[in-house]
């Protein structure tokens, strides 16, 4: 199957570089480009890229209010978000976590990792590291509003195996990681985190992160 992929950025040429990059795996597509984030959510309503790259910095709308929007829109369910910016900082993941992103890497990525990160977001996978997610959570996810997490009757829902499995998500270990320390298969595993997902109605891995630790089930260490 073939990614289909829509580039949102404000800059021309970096649109175009990107093209040419994508445009060279075998297996993904860039189907459109916008200039702004307002151009963004109009191109993803009308094409239905599986994954959006988008920048944080555009004129008129910018990227995480674009986000928010594309992920607010129950019929654009199916689109993940990949922030790909210069401004590389923790407010700027959770802020992009919060929107709705599945990802968050920096525009110095190589060619190569690019193209995995497109390949992981569209597969459903969150492409924070172990060390980025714990950072993340200790200072913004856990307490977003300066408030302790609560306990959520979301959880209710859950298993204890798979609230078991929500909270080593949520520090940023794989589906393979996960495996390996509870002696189970990656096939298992990621079983109980897809049905996990759907229990709690959450886009991908990056939205059981925030759910993980807002509701209490993981908690932030310093």
């Amino acid at each position: 199957m073939t990614l289909r992929v829509l580039l949102a950025d404000d800059q021309a040429l970096l649109r175009g570089a990107f093209r040419l990059l994508l445009d060279t795996a075998d297996d993904i597509s860039v189907i459109g480009e916008a200039a702004d984030g307002r151009e963004a959510v109009n191109l993803t309503r009308e094409l239905r890229p599986d994954v959006v790259i988008m920048d944080i910095r555009m004129p008129d709308v910018d990227g995480l209010t674009a986000t928010s929007q594309i992920c607010a829109d129950p019929d654009l369910s199916a689109t993940r978000i990949l922030i790909l910016t210069t401004y590389e900082t923790d407010e700027h993941v959770a802020q992009a976590l919060r929107a709705g992103a599945s990802g968050f890497i920096g525009k110095g990525i190589g060619a190569e990792d690019l193209l995995d990160a497109v390949r992981t977001i569209a597969d459903g996978d969150t492409l924070l590291s172990p060390a980025a997610t714990r950072s993340l959570v200790a200072r913004f996810l856990a307490t977003p509003d300066g408030t302790p997490p609560r306990h959520s009757e979301e959880l209710a829902l859950l298993t204890p195996r798979e609230r078991e499995m929500v909270a080593l998500v949520a520090t940023g270990l794989s589906n393979q990681e996960i495996a390996e320390r509870m002696f189970l298969s990656p096939f298992t595993v990621r079983a109980h985190v897809q049905r996990a997902m759907t229990k709690l109605e959450a886009r991908d891995r990056a939205q059981l992160v925030v759910i993980a630790y807002r509701t209490g089930l993981a908690r932030a260490t310093p």
